[in-house]
Parts: C-alpha cells; structure tokens; sequence
C-alpha cells in the first residue's frame, strides 16, 4: 500500500515534493499530458537533427558564417524546446492537481519565433543569392 503524504495525493518522497500536492487527476488527463510532453520533445529532436544536418551537410550551399547561424538557430531552438518541455509538463500536472487554469504554453511562441527567425535568415540569403 501506498503512503500518502498530507494532502492526500498518496504520493510520497521525491515525487510528493515535485507535483506540490492537490489530489490525483484523471489517469487520461495525466497520460495526454505525457502525450503532449513527448510531442515537444520529438519537436525539439527535430530542430536538433536540423541544426546538425544544416552544418554537417550545407558546407556547398551556404556561406560558412550563414551555416553556422542558421544551425546554432536550430540547435538553441531545441535545447529552449527540450527544456521548456518538462517545466510545461510539471505546470500542467501541478495545474491539473490543484484544479487551477492551466498555464499559458510559452514554449509555444518560443518555437513560432524561432522558426519565423530561421525562415526570415533563409528568406534574406534567398533574396541575396537571386541577385
């Protein structure tokens, strides 16, 4: 059996402590918000493969300087992404047990910006290069 601590989640120790307490939510809320975890995480190695395959195979293409941006771009995106992630998970689980609004997705603009500035580097040299 399962010791509970003094709020009653029935969590004890470490994982007590992280979650804050409140009562346990429904298992499906708990396991989407694992889902949506996973979706940035997955997210986030995709930036980091793109950051890696621009400056590992991009040398013919781009200048040096332009390479090492556009992938330092995408390798700072997913480091921002990864970590970002376990705190919005940790939000959205604490939200969830203290049946609280749950919390705004920063890392959602974060990657919209983020994006848009690696879009907006391969737009201008695009711009530069037709001419």
């Amino acid at each position: 059996m399962t010791a509970t601590n003094s709020q009653g989640s029935g969590r004890s120790g470490f994982s007590a402590r992280i979650l804050g307490g409140g009562t346990e939510p429904d298992p499906r809320f708990t396991l989407a918000n694992e889902r949506t975890f996973l979706a940035w995480i997955r997210t986030s190695l995709a930036l980091l493969a793109g950051g890696v395959a621009v400056e590992a195979f991009m040398a013919d293409l781009f200048a040096p300087e332009l390479r090492r941006t556009i992938a330092v771009l995408l390798l700072v995106l997913a480091l921002v992404i990864g970590g970002g992630s376990f705190f919005r998970w940790l939000n959205v689980e604490r939200a969830m047990r203290h049946k609280t609004p749950l919390p705004l997705p920063w890392i959602a603009p974060v990657l919209a910006a983020g994006g848009a500035l690696v879009a907006a580097v391969m737009v201008i040299f695009v711009l530069v290069r037709a001419t």
